[in-house]
């Protein structure tokens, strides 16, 4: 997931980022609009969390190896749909399964 910065926010870190790194701003300001096509904030909605380019790879395949290295890989158990039941509406009877 890339640094989202929606409109509110983009001119609070921009600010924020100036003030107390003010040697690295325009390269992490730039780095970040790279990755965005050279923009601050996509909203598209497949688009707004994830970057692009070689810098976005990186970012990407770091985060892979760190998580494998870790073992904090997500264990997947199948879907029970078994313990499913439907919710009981207003005005319907319990169901009296023993």
């Amino acid at each position: 997931m890339l640094l989202r910065l929606p409109h509110e926010l983009k001119d609070i870190f921009h600010e924020w980022l100036t003030q107390h790194y003010p040697d690295r701003a325009a390269r992490v300001i730039n780095l970040l609009r790279e990755m965005r096509g050279g923009k601050d904030y996509d909203a598209d909605w497949f688009t707004r969390g994830v970057g692009q380019g070689p810098h976005a790879k990186l970012i990407a395949n770091r985060f892979v190896r760190t998580v494998k290295r870790l073992g904090l890989a997500p264990q997947r158990t199948p879907l029970r749909t078994d313990l499913f039941q439907p919710p009981i509406l207003k005005g319907d009877q319990y169901r009296m399964d023993l």
